[in-house]
Order: C-alpha cells, then structure tokens, then sequence
C-alpha cells in the first residue's frame, strides 16, 4: 500500500520541477494538488494499517519513515498554503520520494503487540520525535534555498534562484519559526521518552530493549546532540546574531544528525529503540 503515495509524490515532483523551470502557475497548482493527493493517499495508508495493528503503526523503523514523510508533506503543504509560495516544492519532494522508497519497498509486516506499547507515553515521545524531525526538514530545505538565493544576490546575477524563491528575508524568518517548532516537539519528546523508559522498567524489565535504554544507546545518544545543536541554533540567533547564512548551515547540519539517527543508527546500531519484528520480552541477539 506504501507503493501507491510514492507514485503519486513522484508525480508531484515531477510538477513542481516543470513549475520551477517555467514558472508556469497552472502547473504549481496543478503539483500542490498532486502532493495533497498523494498526503490523503498517504492519510489513509496510515488509517488502514492502524486499524489493523490497533494503533499507529510507527513503532518500527520502516514504519516510522513513512510516517515521518506523511508528516513531512503535511508541514510542506501547510507552509506552502499559508505563504502561497511554491519554489521549495522542488527541493522538499525529493526527500519525500527518497525516503518513501524504504517503506514502499518493504513488505508491510504487524508490530508485535507488546505492554512496551501500552503507555500513552510511548506514544506521545514516537509522535513528537517524527513532528520535530519533520520540522527540522523543511527548516534544512528552507536554509538551504536561503544559502543558493544568497550566493545569487552576492555573485549579482539575479536570475534563476532570485525569480523564483522567497525573499531572503522571509526564508530567515521561515527558517527561524519551523526550527522553534521543532526544538519545541524535540524536547518534548525526550521529556517524555525519559519518563517512559523509567516506566518500562516496571511493566517489562526482561526485555533487553528496556535494558539498553541508556545514553550509551547511539539512538539516545545523538537525539540529544540533536538537541543541542537546534538550541544552540535558537540561543545564538538571539543572543550573538547568528542569522541568515549561520542559520541556514545549522538547520543543514542538524537535519543531518537526524538523518543519520533515522536511518543508519535505527537499522543497525541501536539496542533500544529496534522494536518490529520482535516478540513482546523476547532478547534480541
């Protein structure tokens, strides 16, 4: 089912790299259309497979990237909606297509139902993690548009990038509210994480995922050097002027530290957070 909202994303980018190229606003219309199709495509994926697990199916990896690229689209066609700007469409419908890839190529499997997944905490650290990682996506493609527009206006040849993206101004101060948001979600989900693995530790102290919950844990490890480095990004805005170009490089390499805590670090280095396929209490090899 993940194949079907990968097509129609494809499609979408394919529209808004057409309605960049030529300007032409029928076809970046006709692309915001698309993606919001392939998003309520995507929506009811996401219902079908939790009706059929019993909750939000993003307690695994693979599952987790589809839902992080569902709420990817939803924070892109917000932002787009509500400023009426179309030209980061382009840079923003690759990643969507890139990481839709891995769940769309992937058999749907059924999460284990286990007491790990019984707390509204658990829930509410997975969701609030995955809307921060959102955030922090669309704030690395709007830094990045910042960077390109800037290199055109210094280099004074206003063409390609200058006609076509937002105003330097207002990809700052996009940049600077998407990155707030995210930091918020991002600390909420490590406050809530923490209480939740105290909590594990009572319901199933067997399992070697509670077990591993540790700051030792890459995954645990890096969500907090995530941290720092988005507060740093807030605190230095304020405090020591670090606008526009800084700004930009530090949502870049933020959003580089996620990509690497979702992918690389979820499949193969972390001990606590591998939760598909896994019987409820049974040890992991």
């Amino acid at each position: 089912m993940n194949a079907l909202p990968l097509i129609l994303y494809i499609f979408a980018l394919a529209a808004y790299a057409i309605a960049f190229a030529s300007r032409s606003a029928a076809t970046g219309k006709a692309a915001t259309t698309l993606l919001a199709t392939g998003a309520l495509v995507h929506t009811f994926v996401i219902g079908m497979q939790t009706m059929e697990v019993g909750h939000v199916p993003f307690a695994g990896t693979t599952q987790a990237i589809s839902t992080f690229v569902w709420l990817l689209a939803l924070a892109y066609l917000y932002t787009e909606t509500s400023t009426e700007e179309r030209g980061l469409g382009i840079f923003i419908l690759p990643i969507v297509c890139v990481l839709q890839l891995l769940p769309a190529l992937q058999p749907a499997g059924v999460e284990p139902r286990s007491a790990l997944f019984a707390s509204p905490l658990f829930w509410a650290h997975v969701s609030s993690m995955l809307f921060s990682y959102a955030s922090f996506g669309l704030a690395a493609v709007i830094g990045i548009t910042y960077v390109l527009q800037f290199k055109e206006i210094k280099a004074k040849h206003l063409g390609f990038f200058y006609v076509r993206l937002p105003s330097l101004q207002v990809l700052d101060v996009m940049n600077s509210r998407v990155v707030f948001i995210g930091w918020a979600f991002l600390t909420a989900g490590i406050v809530t994480g923490a209480f939740w693995a105290v909590q594990a530790q009572t319901l199933v102290p067997s399992d070697a995922r509670v077990r591993a919950m540790s700051i030792a844990d890459p995954k645990i490890f890096i969500a907090l050097l995530t941290w720092l480095v988005y507060t740093f990004q807030l605190i230095a805005r304020r405090a020591i002027g670090w606008r526009g170009r800084r700004s930009a490089y530090l949502s870049a390499l933020g959003f580089a530290i996620v990509l690497l805590n979702f992918l690389p670090v979820s499949y193969f280095l972390t001990e606590s957070h591998n939760f598909a396929g896994i019987e409820p209490g049974a040890p992991r090899e």
